[in-house]
């Protein structure tokens, strides 16, 4: 059980590592998401043979959720921002521990081990997003 809870852990951090290198893979320019969201509508009007009106009214309700996800993204960054402070003392706790239980040699071994399964879950990471950009 503390495999996967330590697995889960690191590859969360590993997530959170990349999305930084990337610049914060969840920025988009506005103009593009604006550009994205009519080619969605579009695509809907013609699939499912809106009307006009059926479109103005699936706008206005994206602009209401929109509008509501910015009103609370704040308080979500805050709470985001609180878990992963948490997470930070409970890994640092957890590497405190181990250090008190393995020998020195132990732990460098066991950290090295670390970093190579963090390096081998990046490379997985970049190989599914490239065969995900393949497929599209």
């Amino acid at each position: 059980m503390k495999k996967i809870v330590l697995t889960a852990a690191f590859l969360t951090l590993g997530v959170f590592a990349m999305a930084q290198q990337n610049g914060g893979m969840m920025q988009k320019d506005p103009a593009q998401m604006e550009q994205k969201r009519a080619e969605n509508l579009k695509k809907m009007q013609t699939d499912l043979n809106l009307t006009d009106a059926q479109v103005n009214q699936i706008k206005a309700l994206q602009d209401k959720r929109m509008a509501e996800r910015k009103e609370q993204a704040p308080a979500m960054q805050a709470e985001r921002k609180a878990k992963m402070e948490a997470w930070k003392a409970k890994r640092e706790q957890h590497m405190a521990e181990m250090k008190q239980i393995l020998t020195p040699e132990q732990y460098q071994k066991w950290e090295a081990q670390k970093k190579e399964q963090m390096q081998n879950r990046g490379m997985k990471m970049k190989e599914m997003k490239m065969k995900k950009m393949e497929n599209n």
